[in-house]
């Protein structure tokens, strides 16, 4: 889904009625506010109900972490940016992402708002519980808590320069995404899976728009 023009001003309407729309609408510290207290009941449970030890435990967290930037990867290459014929589809895909490249200073959609975010968040605890078992009590919040640094992270692209230096790459490849070519720099986290698959834009060969830059930030 592409857009000839981004817009600088207001957001999309995504739902006829004020009630839907209001529910698409979110601020990134309600979901963390939302999140962590289940986060760190999990991994409390795990150590001292289910008795894993620290280093499993952790093992099993940060691998859910790596994992969430695959699973971020293939989503956003795959799904947030299909391009299909069928209009419910694309309605979909418009809802899911494609008002984001439509308006990317529109901050109140980073984050999947609360009452979706908890059904699907719960159909992928379900999910990873029939394959894992008691695992899924580890693994799942690493996971979610990738998700929580991913969503951070895209604020951050949006709302601030890189705090360090070795950060500008992965701020780079995310603006040449919105204002240079959808079809690369699917990575917002991390641009490791971008690397991985060739989809890193050349930052060598890339001029720097700072006027275009400027369009994707918010509003201060």
């Amino acid at each position: 889904m592409k857009f000839d023009k981004i817009k600088n001003k207001g957001q999309a309407r995504l739902f006829e009625s004020r009630y839907l729309e209001m529910l698409t609408k979110t601020h990134p510290l309600i979901i963390w506010g939302m999140y962590l207290p289940v986060i760190g009941y999990m991994l409390y449970y795990s150590h001292t109900t289910l008795g894993y030890g620290i280093g499993k435990l952790s093992l099993i967290f940060l691998s859910a972490i790596f994992f969430w930037s695959f699973f971020e990867y293939i989503m956003h290459r795959f799904l947030f940016h299909m391009v299909t014929d069928n209009k419910r589809l694309s309605r979909f895909v418009y809802v899911l992402h494609g008002n984001h490249h439509e308006y990317p200073r529109d901050k109140q959609r980073l984050f999947m708002p609360p009452v979706p975010s908890l059904i699907i968040s719960s159909i992928i605890f379900a999910l990873m519980y029939l394959v894992m078992q008691q695992v899924t009590f580890m693994f799942w919040p690493g996971f979610i808590l990738g998700y929580l640094i991913y969503g951070s992270m895209h604020y951050a692209i949006h709302a601030w320069n890189p705090p360090f230096k070795f950060m500008k790459p992965v701020w780079r490849n995310h603006h040449l995404h919105h204002y240079k070519n959808d079809d690369k720099g699917f990575g917002v986290s991390s641009s490791f899976w971008d690397r991985v698959f060739g989809t890193f834009f050349d930052l060598e060969k890339e001029k720097e728009d700072k006027a275009k830059v400027k369009e994707l930030m918010f509003d201060k």
